[in-house]
């Protein structure tokens, strides 16, 4: 049955991920078990596959979306079985910047690799992404600029988080199709992702 829930989400089947997930919960299988076996295996394929160019953006959101629908089912279990997520993660795009789809799917491959994902949205400013890091306490803090106008606002926020006193206690990293890695570098961050598959690989390694 993982073997069913992890090629469901692959073929991005939300009806059958669904059945197949309470099915699973209702013969005994651990929403731990089903996450760790079945969830977050099958995002490794659809990033993968990605990757090497045999997956497209629309198809990576699509099994994410299933992905997300089978979380949605597996969270009670998992909230009373207080299993606690890989980490958590603060992830906006940044201030003036109103593109959503990138930073959407890097939120969606994130919770896919068992992250708790805290999405601030749009347009975020520096003094929005320091109140949630102040708030929530993430491990890592994800911007997002689609535009080289916008990406400019990327070494505010690390400014903010550095004036507070937090750089030490949290990793950031960006990404977006202006952001290169030397950019990364030259404000700071302490990663670049140039897709979401790597994204969720990058993260992984940071925490």
């Amino acid at each position: 049955m993982l073997k069913e829930i992890k090629q469901a989400v692959v073929d991005g089947d939300m009806d059958g991920v669904i059945k197949l997930t309470n099915e699973a919960t209702s013969q005994g299988l651990g929403a731990q078990q089903i996450l760790d076996e079945a969830l977050m295996p099958a995002m490794d394929i659809v990033g993968e596959e990605y990757a090497k160019g045999d997956r497209y953006i629309p198809e990576m959101l699509l099994s994410a979306t299933v992905m997300r629908g089978a979380v949605a089912v597996l969270k009670p279990l998992l909230v009373n079985a207080k299993v606690k997520a890989r980490g958590k993660v603060v992830i906006g795009t940044v201030a003036r910047d109103l593109h959503n789809i990138g930073k959407d799917l890097v939120a969606m491959m994130l919770e896919g690799a068992g992250f708790e994902v805290i999405d601030l949205g749009i347009d975020v400013t520096a003094g929005e992404f320091l109140k949630a890091a102040k708030e929530h306490s993430p491990h890592i803090l994800a911007m997002s600029a689609l535009l080289t106008t916008t990406m400019i606002y990327m070494p505010e926020v690390i400014d903010a988080i550095r004036g507070a006193g937090l750089r030490d206690q949290l990793k950031v990293i960006i990404g977006g199709a202006p952001v290169t890695q030397g950019y990364a570098d030259k404000i700071g961050a302490d990663g670049y992702a140039a897709d979401a598959a790597s994204a969720a690989k990058l993260a992984k390694s940071l925490v």
